[in-house]
């Protein structure tokens, strides 16, 4: 089969690989119809993340048909209404890899699932303790393949796969992969209340979609916050949201001016480890990030938690991998803030966000700028990264 593999920082090559084989009775192989580059594939591509191999095969939003399932795979489950998975069936695969039974799962918190990552040794040298296993997300969480292919092998399927019902378009559901929940999610843990002001930083596509969800879950105003005009143009006319661009504005000072001096009820960080600071603070970061003192450029968390209300919260669905420097921990504790993150727990949000498409209270695939064939990968990644043509995100077809 086809497939996207990393080479090497900033390079990717579509490559004739071994097709997938079921090697757990709970495997099924699924052949891809859509799959979409990621902002955090930007994470792999620029040589953030380690442990990455040659030749591995990348992508983590991808969906398909069931064409095998392993002998193990019988059940049924309440996301899929108890129905069992069948060979034929179009499904959508979380990113986040869940056993379905251990301590975690059975409290819904799948991205933290203590079955699925097979390196999680690697990751509790550094970490404490190992989150799920990723699909095409490097070797410290699993080193599963990617799907950015044409066929990929879905672990522990009778948790994860997820059926979808006809006369819905792979757009529809694709980003209910990754994107769409994980923006959900961002906003949840913002703690909506009636009447909030949310303040968002990054208008990619996980912004975006967390502008929507925002004003899903009550929010009376959204404040968006990027640099890059067409990201701004889409939060503002497509998601309702009030704009301000950080190279035009102290941003800092006008969320205050905006919300009467008190601050957002809520912040977050929809940016992450490759942030884009500004004047000294900015190459503060680069150098910092070049000589190996911090692994990550956190200038869009320290913003979000000096710029939040007093008692307010701090939601980062931005990933980070590492370590940071210089965040204001006086101002966090001082300020009475609460701080929610983590991976997403996909699989909790799959059907009520399917519902929300279906009731017509969004329709993800406004996000989707570029839709190009899995062959001009190469093309495509440089597209996403320098954000050519207006691009916002793009869909690969196998």
């Amino acid at each position: 089969m086809k497939a996207v593999c990393w080479e090497g920082a900033n390079k990717v090559e579509v490559k004739t690989v071994p097709d997938p084989k079921i090697i757990n009775p709970r495997d099924a192989i699924i052949k891809i119809t859509s799959t979409a580059i990621c902002g955090s594939d930007l994470h792999l591509y620029d040589g953030f993340n380690p442990t990455m191999k040659p030749g591995d095969i990348l992508g983590h939003e991808f969906m398909g048909e069931i064409v095998e399932l392993g002998s193990g795979v019988k059940d049924g489950n309440p996301r899929n209404n108890g129905e069992p998975l069948a060979v034929g069936d179009r499904v959508v695969v979380p990113f986040t890899i869940a056993c379905g039974s251990c301590f975690f799962c059975n409290r819904t918190l799948w991205s933290l699932c203590d079955n699925s990552n097979p390196n999680a040794w690697m990751v509790e040298k550094v970490m404490g303790h190992s989150p799920s296993g990723l699909f095409g997300y490097s070797h410290l969480t699993g080193g599963y393949a990617g799907g950015q292919a044409e066929y990929a092998r879905v672990p522990f399927a009778d948790t994860g796969l997820f059926k979808i019902p006809d006369g819905l378009t792979d757009e529809q559901v694709l980003f209910l992969t990754d994107i769409f929940p994980t923006g959900y999610m961002a906003a949840e843990n913002c703690d909506i209340q009636p009447g909030d002001t949310v303040a968002i930083w990054g208008c990619g596509p996980v912004g975006q979609f967390a502008i929507r969800s925002a004003y899903m879950l009550g929010a009376d105003r959204v404040i968006a916050i990027d640099r890059v005009p067409e990201r701004l143009q889409m939060a503002k006319e497509q998601g309702k949201a009030e704009i301000l661009n950080y190279e035009e504005v102290e941003v800092g000072e006008a969320l205050k001016e905006m919300t009467g001096g008190r601050g957002p009820d809520s912040v977050m960080d929809a940016v992450g480890m490759e942030a884009h600071g500004m004047g000294l603070e900015g190459m503060y970061d680069k150098v910092m990030q070049a000589a190996r003192l911090e692994t990550d450029r956190p200038n869009v968390l320290r913003q979000a938690i000096v710029a939040c209300r007093k008692g307010g919260t701090v939601s980062v669905p931005g990933v980070y991998t590492g370590f940071v420097d210089k965040i204001p921990m006086g101002a966090f504790m001082n300020k009475g803030l609460t701080m929610k993150t983590g991976q997403t727990h996909l699989h909790r949000y799959l059907r009520p966000l399917l519902e929300r498409v279906q009731n017509g209270d969004i329709d993800p695939s406004f996000v989707v700028t570029h839709r190009l064939p899995l062959d001009a990968a190469p093309e495509a990644y440089e597209i996403f990264k320098h954000k050519k043509d207006n691009c916002i995100k793009v869909v690969l077809k196998p």
